[in-house]
């Protein structure tokens, strides 16, 4: 009788903290948000280009691509980029059919016929020496390749960057909530939930000029990488009381 007394009364003492915790008021609040921003110049760069070639028969066109892709790889290690920083990002093998004839509507649709093949073979080059950007471009371009798809700038570790710029937009947060507190007469007492998140902001990709361009001579590509902006923003929640 004595433990289902006590269990008793435990169990009512429960529900009389759980009811004086639902009737506790919320504790006023002010939420305050910044972002920190800073500028770095990109220390590497992902060249992306393509090599296409069309042929009759699908051996001839494979032939014809690993002759262009041989040349470009020579020219590559020219520049002194090793092959564990060329990768192959897409392959594509497509036939080409025949247009179909004209036909009347009693006649019933012809087969379609291959009449060639188109092989696609996409690479991207790691390029860590900015200077070589322009040398690089023009010679993958002399070596046969057809189409350029452009430059994707990064910094080669971004961890540091993001990590200052999170402290700046912490910082700028916390300047907020205590110009808030000033004028509004009220203390900070806790900090109650913090929420961050960010993005990198990267140069444009910069687009080749055509290949009429490139054979009338116009010289090697001047290049500017620009500069990337890495943001952190940081929103506080902070618990107030009366000064």
């Amino acid at each position: 009788m004595v433990v289902v007394a006590v269990l008793a009364l435990l169990t009512v003492w429960t529900g009389v903290v759980q009811a004086h915790d639902e009737l506790r008021p919320e504790p006023p609040t002010i939420t305050v948000s910044a972002t920190g921003s800073l500028a770095f110049a990109p220390d590497q760069v992902f060249v992306t280009f393509g090599i296409d070639t069309a042929a009759r028969s699908l051996a001839d066109a494979q032939r014809q691509n690993n002759a262009v892709m041989t040349r470009v790889m020579d020219r590559l290690r020219d520049q002194n980029i090793e092959k564990e920083r060329i990768q192959t990002s897409s392959f594509t093998v497509s036939p080409q059919y025949k247009p179909p004839p004209k036909r009347s509507s009693d006649t019933s649709p012809a087969q379609p016929e291959i009449i060639g093949y188109l092989m696609s073979n996409t690479v991207m080059v790691d390029v860590r020496n900015l200077e070589k950007i322009g040398r690089v471009i023009e010679d993958v371009l002399a070596a046969g390749v057809n189409h350029f798809q452009g430059l994707h700038w990064v910094l080669r570790d971004e961890q540091p960057a993001r990590l200052t710029a999170l402290k700046s937009a912490a910082a700028r947060a916390h300047e907020k909530a205590a110009a808030l507190s000033e004028t509004l007469g009220v203390k900070l007492v806790r900090v109650l939930s913090v929420n961050e998140g960010g993005h990198v902001v990267r140069p444009a990709p910069h687009m080749a000029r055509s290949m009429m361009a490139m054979d009338a001579g116009g010289g090697e590509s001047p290049i500017s990488p620009g500069e990337m902006k890495v943001e952190a923003t940081v929103t506080l929640v902070y618990e107030i009381a009366p000064n």
